[in-house]
């Protein structure tokens, strides 16, 4: 089959599958607005550490969302916070969130965003100091709060951090403390999806930083390490955002099988030091399932035997350990095109997939020169299979993915 023929079919299984998920049986009205009287009612809270701001155990993560009335109806259920980022869907998330929030009372919501600094060497994590500059990452502040509408966010994250060195790189610490000087902010953070422990502790290293933003889930391969990092953060006074807690949505690329969302998202709230979970929601279902989850955060066990029965499968979560990139001889960005392939075919996501793999050129040509693949995946990936699949995005025109 041609690479063109390829593309396309892979096009067309994905939108198929997009049009799919967008599509529920709840429609607003009478019945829904029920509904959501019912479930604002059973809505738990947790206090965000030190912030004193009180969450709902789970709140929105808008990365995946589009449909402005998906937002309201998570407002109106009850969820009193919303996660978005500077970069999502290209700004196009945080503009529809502007138009959103133009209804609402600034004391009903809170909201954060996340800034990625310029220049990290996304294999060491380590930001180039003569390429890094508070005044970019402020500029890009500036235009979130443009879109958003707002004068001022809950929480700034600096984005996506792996290593001590970055979480306490002084030009963008600063950054952080001038926003939140000026009013610009009024917490500031650090979100992490690697080496989630040494970034957690030079966190509370710093005596800076107010909220952590932390994948976390059933899956991940280092969880005690992860458990004491959060009681460490949590003792002293850092709010505990969950992230990444569904853990790739489903165990496999032809979504046949499932991971339990309830019971995902329930297992990650199970820990008292997890402060509130932020798991993404693109259909009325998923926000009806997740308001279901505060009405009763206790696990049955049949939820703890379904989170069990398929762990040794290698599903399509990444855990971003970074055990492969000296395996690979062609010295690719192995974790990057693993999560790019998490995002199309686990959040149905093709626009993220496709910003990473646009953002490692020529990966797919370096895969099929191998005559067998280098890379052994602690996980079980097949690692040049998956970069050879995803990789068919390339050249697609972002217009017929979003």
């Amino acid at each position: 089959m041609s690479l063109e023929k390829s593309r396309r079919n892979f096009l067309k299984t994905s939108v198929a599958g997009l049009a799919g998920v967008s599509a529920s049986p709840l429609v607003f009205g009478r019945t829904l607005a029920t509904k959501q009287e019912e479930k604002r009612k059973e809505v738990a809270y947790r206090t965000l550490g030190r912030t004193g701001i009180k969450v709902s155990v789970v709140s929105l993560g808008v990365m995946n969302a589009d449909n402005p009335q998906l937002v309201r109806a998570a407002l109106e259920g009850g969820i009193n916070h919303l996660d978005t980022a500077h970069g999502y869907q290209r700004g196009r998330n945080e503009e529809m969130l502007g138009q959103v929030l133009q209804d609402y009372k600034r004391d009903t919501y809170t909201i954060a965003t996340k800034v990625v600094g310029e220049a990290m060497d996304r294999r060491t994590g380590l930001f180039d100091p003569e390429k890094t500059t508070a005044e970019a990452f402020l500029e890009k502040l500036d235009i979130s709060l443009q879109r958003l509408k707002l004068d001022q966010v809950d929480i700034l994250y600096n984005h996506a951090l792996s290593a001590r060195e970055a979480v306490l790189f002084e030009p963008l610490l600063k950054a952080l403390e001038k926003a939140k000087k000026e009013g610009k902010t009024r917490f500031i953070g650090v979100s992490t999806h690697r080496n989630e422990p040494e970034v957690i502790r030079a966190m509370i290293e710093s005596g800076v930083y107010d909220v952590v933003l932390t994948a976390y889930n059933f899956r991940q391969e280092h969880l005690a390490e992860m458990n004491q990092a959060i009681k460490e953060a949590a003792a002293a006074g850092l709010g505990v955002v969950a992230m990444k807690t569904q853990a790739g949505v489903f165990w496999d690329k032809e979504k046949q099988r499932p991971i339990n969302m309830a019971a995902a998202l329930k297992w990650s709230l199970q820990n008292p030091d997890v402060h509130m979970a932020i798991p993404g929601m693109t259909t009325f279902d998923q926000l009806e399932l997740d308001l279901g989850v505060m009405a009763d955060l206790k696990m049955t066990p049949g939820e703890i035997q379904d989170l069990q029965e398929d762990n040794e499968l290698a599903g399509l979560y990444c855990q971003q350990c970074d055990a492969c990139l000296p395996q690979c001889p062609r010295h690719l960005a192995v974790p990057e095109l693993m999560q790019g392939f998490m995002y199309a075919y686990g959040y149905r996501n093709l626009e993220a997939a496709l910003d990473l793999v646009e953002a490692n050129p020529g990966a797919a040509r370096a895969c099929a020169d191998c005559e067998s693949c280098r890379v052994s995946c602690r996980q079980g990936f097949k690692v040049r299979e998956r970069i050879l699949d995803v990789s068919r995005l390339a050249g697609f025109p972002r217009e017929m993915l979003t």
